[in-house]
């Protein structure tokens, strides 16, 4: 009885992929799939009589789409909502912006390694002090070790999307890299001038001063872009508008303190 308690319980609701999602996690002695659905109602009605940890859907779902689906699990009276893990081949930014705007934990694109699925499911579905092992024969150790980096790349990109932070300029990958030392030496936000600035700089071969003025010129772009209401939606914590925006230092440490909270 103790084993089943510690088991996963997964709904999945998906137009195609119902029964081969199901398959997968049937191989996996840590999780029960407590039912599939292709119909948004439907899920509805039954995720409430399974109780399920985690529900994986798509957004497109006959009766009631994926997005009306999430939020109306919000607004129901569920002691316990799932969490939420969509899994589509709909990648538009606005459908990724959408569903963190709606709380979802994961926005993965099909088709999607099934390695790195059970992964995001575990993260997601046990309290930290449960460590859970794979048929991939990894510990809950091993595992999080090997992707906890992955991880939160995930995260940050995810952020970098909805803020309006486009790819392809030199200040995206200084300030993902910024975060990601200020998460892992939190002392480095009081210190950006000396330390944090010239260890970006080192790593990809150019100057402090440099790494300094892109990621100034990254969060300028976000505000050009106009997207000041997923910013202030994202963190909660000040209220921006167009004719204000946070420095440097401000930035990288709100993103990092928000992925700290969550756990990264």
């Amino acid at each position: 009885m103790e084993e089943q308690n510690l088991k996963t319980k997964i709904f999945i609701a998906d137009c195609n992929q119902g029964k081969e999602l199901s398959d997968i996690f049937k191989k996996h002695k840590n999780f029960e799939v407590v039912g599939i659905s292709q119909d948004g109602a439907e899920t509805l009605s039954e995720i409430k009589r399974t109780n399920p940890d985690v529900l994986l859907m798509d957004i497109v779902l006959s009766s009631l789409d994926g997005f009306a689906m999430i939020e109306e699990i919000q607004k129901s009276s569920m002691i316990k909502k799932p969490k939420i893990v969509i899994l589509s081949s709909l990648t538009h930014e606005g459908f990724i912006t959408k569903a963190m705007q709606l709380g979802v934990s994961y926005f993965m694109i099909k088709p999607v390694d099934e390695k790195i699925l059970i992964d995001r499911i575990l993260e997601i579905s046990k309290p930290n002090d449960i460590i859970l092992t794979t048929s991939y024969e990894k510990t809950g150790e091993e595992l999080g070790e090997k992707y906890k980096a992955k991880i939160l790349e995930e995260k940050i990109t995810n952020i970098f999307i909805t803020v309006g932070i486009p790819a392809h300029i030199k200040g995206y990958h200084f300030l993902r890299e910024a975060i990601k030392l200020a998460i892992d030496t939190p002392d480095f936000i009081n210190s950006i001038t000396k330390k944090l600035y010239p260890a970006i700089a080192e790593k990809f071969e150019t100057s402090p001063s440099k790494v300094e003025r892109a990621i100034r010129h990254a969060i300028e772009v976000a505000w050009n872009r106009g997207k000041i209401e997923n910013i202030n939606m994202l963190f909660g914590l000040k209220v921006y508008n167009s004719n204000e925006k946070p420095t440097n230092g401000e930035f990288i440490a709100l993103v990092a303190d928000k992925m700290l909270i969550e756990g990264a």
